[in-house]
């Protein structure tokens, strides 16, 4: 099976249920995958996107702790399928071992680790959200805007 690697957006918040969703970015093809997240990986996700080193290492730093003990590493992680409506993952290591994962725990090892994260094309297909094409001439528009506005455009007179 094919796979592309993915961009970590972050963590965003579904309204109204108020729902930490992890959403993944592919750019070829253009598709963004949601994946719903509880409240504590949604967490563990943001301090390792932020870079953050907790005053006590987390359960992921351990783990990484312990790969490297047993002489391996975090090569890359894959979201690799759906069973229903719970997202599948897999570690890969650089010794050629594979182990299951949730997507949340996956993918927070893979910023920790400074490692890829890929999706199954099929699966990013299937489950995925294809990405708006940014239309060129409006953001060279935006930009030039951007680059000539002052906050005295914006005062009212009143």
């Amino acid at each position: 099976m094919s796979k592309v690697e993915v961009e970590v957006v972050g963590v965003r918040i579904e309204m109204p249920a108020n729902q930490p969703i992890l959403l993944l970015k592919a750019s070829e093809p253009a598709y963004y995958l949601p994946i719903w997240v509880g409240a504590i990986e949604a967490n563990a996700l943001s301090i390792a996107q932020r870079g953050l080193t907790p005053p006590r290492p987390m359960a992921h730093a351990l783990l990484l702790d312990v790969l490297e003990k047993y002489e391996a590493e975090l090569q890359d992680v894959t979201i690799t399928g759906k069973d229903g409506q719970i997202f599948l993952a897999e570690l890969h290591t650089n010794d050629g071992k594979s182990i299951s994962a949730r997507p949340s725990d996956a993918v927070t090892l893979a910023l920790t680790a400074h490692c890829p994260v890929y999706v199954e094309t099929q699966l990013l297909e299937e489950s995925g959200i294809e990405a708006p094409e940014a239309d060129e001439e409006e953001v060279a528009q935006f930009r030039d805007f951007l680059d000539n506005v002052s906050a005295e455009d914006f005062e009212t007179g009143t």
